[in-house]
């Protein structure tokens, strides 16, 4: 399948222009960038984001219908955790796994996977598409972000949501985030299921985020643990998410 170029990617050639640089894929490990390119890129987020607001915050990405969706659908990042906690937890199919959501919340609480299961889902078929340059059209279902944290309930100062992950890149957790308009948006999910079927442990299982609006690299995997916020400042390396803090990509990464 063919990448579509979008606003965004518009926006961030013009801000960059001929500087040198070399798009990293959602799996690689290096990327060295001039401070130009980087605060170029920095500005292009923010115009992208700004755009896609005025746009309207519920704008809903495509949706597909199932002919349309692609034979071929490639994992990314990681595909299996190191962690020997996660691996114990696959190999009895996740019966014990929790999620956790504290922070800025009113009800700090704990999910087991049946309790997000058997909570009003969404099913919707997107393109994820993938800073290296490729995309493919899948379904998922899960449960909208925003009914969990209704239940936990957010205090006056949150402003983010903070997804950890049970997977790291050469020692460093993985992480991601968004703020509370996209927290809110109708396709944001939490997925269990891929394709009609349980969602598989080299897609992220067992729950992992759908921002449908993002890049590849916003969509967590392996979520363990949601923690909401009021400033990123104090998380990993302070940009927002793992590949952000490790080589400069957007934070927004709107499309």
């Amino acid at each position: 399948m063919v990448f579509s170029p979008t606003r965004r990617g518009f926006l961030t050639a013009g801000l960059v222009g001929a500087a040198p640089m070399v798009l990293s894929g959602c799996d690689v490990f290096g990327l060295a960038q001039s401070q130009r390119v980087t605060e170029a890129l920095g500005s292009a987020d923010n115009l992208a984001r700004r755009v896609q607001r005025l746009l309207g915050g519920n704008a809903l990405a495509p949706e597909f219908e199932d002919s349309e969706m692609s034979p071929i659908f490639r994992m990314n990042g990681n595909t299996m955790p190191a962690d020997p906690a996660y691996q114990a937890l696959a190999e009895r199919n996740f019966v014990d796994w929790s999620l956790a959501v504290d922070g800025l919340v009113e009800r700090p609480v704990r999910f087991s996977l049946a309790q997000i299961m058997a909570m009003p889902s969404r099913t919707q078929i997107t393109r994820h598409d993938c800073v290296e340059g490729w995309s493919a059209i899948g379904k998922w279902t899960g449960v909208p972000l925003a009914r969990l944290l209704d239940e936990a309930g957010l205090r006056p100062q949150a402003r983010y949501v903070v997804f950890h992950c049970a997977d790291d890149f050469n020692g460093a957790q993985y992480y991601e985030s968004i703020d509370l308009v996209d927290k809110d948006h109708p396709q944001t999910i939490l997925a269990y299921a891929m394709n009609g079927a349980p969602l598989p442990i080299g897609h992220g299982a067992p729950l992992r985020l759908r921002v449908e609006r993002q890049l590849g690299y916003k969509h967590a995997k392996f979520v363990m643990r949601i923690e909401v916020v009021s400033s990123l400042a104090g998380i990993g390396g302070g940009r927002g998410g793992y590949w952000e803090d490790a080589i400069g990509y957007d934070w927004y990464a709107g499309i």
